[in-house]
């Protein structure tokens, strides 16, 4: 991809597990994130999905530096974020923002709409503090919202409000790139549609790039340019949205796809599910080889020992599997 505006090359993020009271010592380590090669290139939209526990949040608060990587290296616009010292990560953040899945519990209950929209603008100094008021209504008319609403608290907003005042103050800064994750996943659904064409309309109309976080694969098919599938901290399968869910190539993610419901009973009816047998491993202690060989059909002896690289095949897309050529 030439001249991607975010990078990310071999990402990891493990958490360690402490024991003891009084000396305490690690006796593990959570491989939340573990080795994640990703890029993004202008004005595009790509979609992250896997089921839940599968690192996709904490890759979300990796890329924005919330949790600190363990190895590898995330750039964004040629600035190495990882090497970066507090203040460059400060300063790097205009350009980089989040829309948490949560708006009630990311929003300050205490804060008026007004003064959260406000603050970023005052923080990093985007404008004069006379001109603060009208860029604030600019913002709460950019997502739909009256700009008389402003002085009211989070309490006073439906869901589907907060949500729109989150993805505000994410625009507040003009950012490039946006990270949402799950945004619609607390919302009804014809709520779910009104975000979904909002965040749609704000990619094209300020030229943003966009990561969209999500389990629903319907959701994020009618959203991204591309998706990743992520499975126990790693990308598996990664390619054009129609290619992903049309002509799915990773065992899991047909299982993801099987899963998604079909609007007419008859072909409801007649389609065969694809069910995993178990639960998702732990990530603190991670099958051999392909993590995902113990629930995988497919599985044959070098699956437990090799573990597959993300690779190119035929189609131009990438997937991680061992025997993608037999299957």
């Amino acid at each position: 991809m030439p001249d991607p505006i975010l990078q990310l090359t071999d990402v990891k993020t493990h958490f360690p597990i402490h024991e003891g009271f009084l000396v305490k010592r690690q006796t593990g380590t959570v491989k939340a994130v573990d080795g994640v090669n990703l890029t993004l290139a202008r004005g595009e939209v790509l979609g992250l999905v896997g089921e839940s526990g599968c690192g996709k949040s904490t890759l979300a608060r990796t890329i924005l530096q919330l949790v600190p990587t363990t190895g590898g290296t995330i750039v964004l616009e040629g600035k190495n974020l990882t090497a970066g010292s507090s203040a460059e990560i400060l300063d790097a953040r205009r350009n980089l923002q989040m829309v948490f899945q949560d708006p009630y519990a990311s929003l300050n209950p205490r804060m008026t709409v007004y003064a959260m929209l406000a603050e970023p603008l005052l923080v990093h100094k985007v404008c004069p503090s006379a001109e603060v008021p009208a860029r604030v209504a600019e913002l709460m008319t950019l997502v739909g919202l009256a700009p008389r609403f402003m002085q009211k608290y989070p309490h006073e907003f439906s869901g589907g409000q907060r949500q729109r005042i989150a993805i505000a103050r994410a625009l507040a800064l003009q950012p490039r790139v946006i990270i949402a994750d799950e945004p619609v996943s607390a919302l009804d659904v014809s709520i779910q549609a009104q975000i979904l064409n909002l965040l749609a309309s704000l990619v094209k109309k300020m030229g943003l790039s966009l990561i969209f976080i999500a389990h629903d694969l319907s959701v994020v098919k009618h959203i991204s340019d591309r998706i990743a599938v992520m499975y126990l901290g790693k990308i598996v399968e990664l390619g054009s949205a129609v290619e992903v869910i049309e002509r799915p190539r990773h065992p899991y993610t047909r299982a993801l796809i099987s899963a998604i419901p079909t609007p007419n009973p008859d072909v409801e009816r007649a389609r065969q599910r694809i069910v995993l047998a178990g639960d998702p491993p732990s990530p603190v202690n991670p099958p051999s080889g392909c993590t995902f060989h113990p629930r995988c059909a497919y599985a044959q002896e070098k699956c437990k020992t090799s573990v597959p690289p993300l690779v190119k095949i035929d189609d131009g897309r990438e997937v991680a599997c061992v025997r993608i050529g037999e299957i």
